[in-house]
């Protein structure tokens, strides 16, 4: 299973201190038993990330595309503590943005990642996260 995010996305991770450890735990909480935050539909779920040295109550949502053993892209995120959720326009717009990338076949995905549209999440497989 692949994992990205947003070129919007890794401007945001990059100014909050988002590592990609935290990322892939999240991803990796979604991934066993399907343990989801909110299922906004169409693809799109909520999770929370906790801050570096605090905990998730006090963290982050992040609004990812999901496919089970296919693919996540992490959309957008927001701190909790600025913001109290997202609103129907904003989930109507990142359903669509989510249909767009869990339907793009691997060369859509690589011509992505070329352009520097997406990137992948870096990991190294068999690590503990």
């Amino acid at each position: 299973m692949r994992v990205f995010k947003t070129k919007w996305f890794v401007r945001y991770a990059r100014r909050e201190g988002i590592k990609d450890e935290s990322l892939m735990r999240c991803h990796r909480t979604c991934g066993s038993g399907g343990m989801v935050d909110a299922d906004l539909g169409s693809g799109v779920i909520t999770q929370r990330v906790a801050r570096t040295g605090q905990g998730r109550s006090g963290g982050y949502r992040m609004l990812i595309a999901y496919r089970t053993r296919d693919r996540s892209i992490f959309l957008y995120g927001f701190a909790k503590s600025e913001r109290e959720n997202i609103d129907n326009d904003e989930v109507a717009t990142l359903r669509e943005i989510a249909a767009g990338w869990l339907n793009a076949d691997k060369e859509g995905l690589e011509r992505a990642l070329e352009m520097g549209v997406l990137q992948e999440v870096q990991y190294e497989e068999g690590q503990q996260i």
